[in-house]
């Protein structure tokens, strides 16, 4: 089992969870980060430092976020490993707790 970055990381790309991945796990787009479940250890490190309260716990993922599995499955395939905390995007907070931001999402 692994964790799963979900929707409300689109656009607020906080990197707070990725500083206390054991494993780099967490890989960097341009609006989003994604976690590689053949890399996450389900040590549960980085949901409760994610300020969009946007990691779950694949078995345990909200209504509507299924899609989200596949989605970090893919993008850690193809984006940059990222280990260390980067600025979020000036308006992270304008775009925290926004629903339905999946359009949003730049590959």
């Amino acid at each position: 089992m692994a964790f799963v970055v979900t929707d409300n990381c689109i656009k607020c790309k906080y990197t707070d969870c990725v500083a206390v991945c054991p494993v780099d796990a967490f890989h960097q787009g341009p609006n989003f980060l994604a976690i590689n479940p053949n890399v996450c250890i389900d040590c549960e490190l980085c949901v409760p430092e994610c300020p969009a309260e946007a990691i779950f716990q694949e078995e345990a993922l909200p209504p509507g976020q299924e899609q989200f599995l596949k989605l970090n499955e893919e993008l850690s395939e193809i984006w940059p490993v990222i280990t260390e905390v980067i600025p979020a995007p000036e308006d992270a907070d304008k775009f925290n707790g926004i629903a339905n931001k999946l359009p949003q999402l730049m590959v």
